[in-house]
C-alpha cells in the first residue's frame, strides 16, 4: 500500500529534519521511499539540498527549486505529479513554512485527497513566532486554510539545537500537550536526540529519537549515512 505523508509547520520548526529522519528511517526498513521537497520559502534550509547523499541510500528525490516561480510551470509539476504516480511504498512531502509555502502544496490537494494522505504538523516551542500554544494553532489554521488539507497529528519537536537541554524538553512537553488540546490533534511523536531521551522515558506518548541532519551555515555540515 502506498503511503503518502505531508509534513507542514512554521519557519524553523525542524521540518526538513524530520523529513529527513523519516525518510532514513524509512530506508533502512527496507521501503522504496520519495521525498519531494516543496520548501520554496527558506533559501537555507531543505531536504533537497540532501538529494546526493539521500540518493546513495536508494531514495528518490524530487526537488524542484524553481517551483515558486513562472519557469517551465508544466514541467515542473509534472515532476511532482509523477510522485503519485510511481509504485513507491512511502513519500514524503516536505512543504514549504506557514501559509505562503503551504500554497505550493495546495496545488496537489486534489491529488492527495484522492490518494490518500497523513499531514503533520510539526512544532517547535522556542520558535520567535510560536512562542505560545495559541500561536501555534492559529499558525496551524493559516497553513490548513492555504494548502486546503487538513492535519491528522503533532510532532512535537521543540530544541534549541545544540545547546538544548533535559530541563528545555520537559518543559516544551506542556506546550506540545497544550497545543494538542486546542487542535484537538493527536500526538503522533515527540522528538528529541539519543543523548536527552532517557528524561521523556515514562511519558505515554511515543518518543522518536532522531539526528540533527541541517546544520547552521557556521556549523560543521552533518554526516549521511554511506549505507543503508
Amino acid at each position: 500500500m502506498r503511503e503518502h505523508i505531508v509534513i507542514i509547520g512554521h519557519y524553523g520548526s525542524g521540518k526538513t529534519t524530520v523529513s529527513l529522519n523519516l525518510v532514513i528511517e524509512a530506508a533502512r526498513a527496507g521501503k522504496s521511499v520519495t521525498l519531494v521537497d516543496l520548501d520554496i520559502v527558506n533559501p537555507y534550509f531543505r531536504s533537497g539540498d540532501s538529494a546526493k547523499e539521500l540518493e546513495r541510500l536508494g531514495v528518490r528525490v524530487i526537488a524542484p527549486q524553481m517551483l515558486g516561480t513562472t519557469s517551465d510551470a508544466p514541467a515542473i509539476r509534472a515532476e511532482v505529479m509523477s510522485a503519485f504516480d510511481s509504485s513507491t511504498d512511502l513519500t514524503i512531502f516536505d512543504a514549504g513554512g506557514d501559509d505562503a509555502g503551504a500554497a505550493v502544496l495546495g496545488r496537489f490537494h486534489e491529488n492527495l485527497t484522492q490518494s490518500g494522505y497523513t499531514m503533520l504538523y510539526v512544532i517547535n516551542a522556542f520558535r520567535p513566532m510560536t512562542k505560545t500554544p495559541v500561536q501555534s494553532a492559529e499558525i496551524l489554521r493559516e497553513i490548513e486554510c492555504s494548502c486546503r488539507l487538513r492535519a491528522n497529528g503533532i510532532i512535537g519537536n521543540s530544541n534549541l539545537g545544540a545547546v538544548t537541554t533535559a530541563q528545555d524538553v520537559l518543559e516544551s512537553l506542556l506546550y506540545t500537550r497544550e497545543v494538542s488540546r486546542l487542535t484537538g490533534l493527536p500526538i503522533t511523536a515527540v522528538n528529541t536526540t539519543e543523548e536527552l531521551a532517557p528524561v521523556l522515558a515514562d511519558i505515554p506518548e511515543p518518543v522518536r529519537i532522531i539526528r540533527r541532519l541541517v546544520r547552521f551555515p557556521w556549523e560543521a555540515a552533518p554526516q549521511m549515512p554511506q549505507k543503508l
